[in-house]
């Protein structure tokens, strides 16, 4: 087993991966000189850190280093280089920049991910969620780019920097109320529950609820409440709308002729021209497919369903989710399909050896020109480059 050291020659920067956190960090591909390799590094100033988010760097790490499972992202190493954190963790060669799902989405799947391919990262997720969940804490920050995937395909759940311990004095709390710092961007995803604090506070069912919006994610390539004004979020959320999966259940069937008819006038789709917010264009009949046109099935609906109801009491368990009859699928495939069900997208690790037999002073450089063209891809998507865990 490899072990990575807290000694700064041992990591030699390739490409910068991205940046976030107030725009205090970076994160470098690197190379780990002693095994050859490949690992993502963190660096953070502490120099223009606040007590507020120092605060919150020790949680993170005190966090990490109390979890151990195969579906949490492991820290291998962290330590202090001048004024700079640095934190060892995998490369996640899948989708580009974080390796999120998020990221596979943006560059790649832009009308969503296959259902069969949800499945698996969903049930990944909850084996990791129910170990949180277990182990007294709340993630309070379940979304695509805190999921992230390598380049075997195994899933691995981060953000542990919104965790919050469910235990006091040695006891467990039935709720908790306290409102997770430097939340803004994860708002779309919060529990109606946890976003009215009120006196009832919140528990572990709020991330059931996160991990219903998350579904809708992975399969509308779009977040629900992600366009809407904070107000009026936090009133739909209360009032009990129920997002939802967008196929040919959800959407009428006069609005998906609509879109084929107004495409074989050649006329673009709405406002948004295109993707989750807008209807695609097509510059004739043949070439239109409206990306809504698809069925998903029933146990899929039933489970985002589920997870989306606004009474945390009727919400699910992890523990119960893990046996919903939607991951039937999951358990007649080997834990290695993933990779399969992402076809053609390759990890950029088998992308720089195609590249390496190919032109072998040229794989690296191969891969770091992937990084950038998914980097950009993704920055299109979201207006915005920022790593997000």
């Amino acid at each position: 087993m490899t072990t990575y050291l807290p000694e700064r020659n041992h990591y030699q920067t390739i490409s910068m991966l991205g940046n976030g956190f107030e725009e205090l960090m970076s994160v470098r591909l690197a190379r780990h000189v002693p095994s050859g390799s490949y690992v993502a590094v963190r660096h953070i100033n502490l120099e223009g850190c606040s007590h507020e988010l120092f605060s919150l760097l020790q949680d993170e790490l005190h966090i990490a280093k109390l979890f151990h499972h195969s579906n949490i992202l492991p820290y291998w190493a962290s330590f202090v280089v001048d004024n700079e954190l640095w934190i060892i963790t995998p490369f996640m060669a899948y989708g580009g920049g974080a390796g999120s799902a998020k990221d596979l989405i943006s560059a790649h799947f832009t009308d969503g991910l296959p259902e069969p391919a949800i499945a698996l990262v969903l049930y990944e997720v909850l084996r990791a969620l129910e170990y949180v969940h277990r182990m007294g804490f709340v993630h309070r920050s379940v979304k695509a780019s805190h999921v992230l995937v390598s380049a075997d395909g195994r899933v691995y759940l981060t953000g542990l920097r919104s965790a919050l311990s469910m235990i006091l004095d040695g006891h467990r709390l039935r709720a908790v109320h306290t409102f997770p710092r430097h939340s803004v961007g994860t708002l779309p995803w919060l529990s109606p529950e946890l976003l009215q604090q009120n006196l009832e506070g919140y528990d572990t069912k709020s991330d059931i609820y996160s991990l219903g919006i998350m579904a809708c994610e992975l399969a509308n390539a779009h977040v629900p409440f992600k366009d809407m004004p904070t107000t009026q979020m936090l009133l739909e959320k209360l009032n009990g709308t129920v997002p939802c999966l967008l196929d040919t259940h959800t959407i009428p069937a006069e609005d998906l002729n609509l879109q084929n008819a107004r495409a074989s006038h050649g006329v673009e789709g709405g406002a948004g021209g295109g993707g989750a917010a807008g209807w695609p264009a097509a510059s004739s009949p043949d070439q239109f497919s409206h990306p809504y046109n698809r069925t998903f099935s029933a146990p899929f609906h039933n489970f985002t369903e589920i997870c989306l109801q606004r009474d945390p009491d009727r919400r699910p368990s992890a523990t119960a989710l893990m046996n919903h009859v939607f991951f039937k699928q999951v358990r007649k495939r080997q834990c290695d399909a993933l990779p399969e069900l992402l076809r053609p997208v390759a990890p950029l690790t088998e992308q720089q050896e195609a590249a390496t037999h190919a032109h072998p002073d040229n794989g690296l450089d191969g891969v770091v020109r992937g990084l950038q063209r998914m980097q950009a891809a993704a920055a299109d998507d979201d207006g915005d480059g920022d790593w997000d865990f």
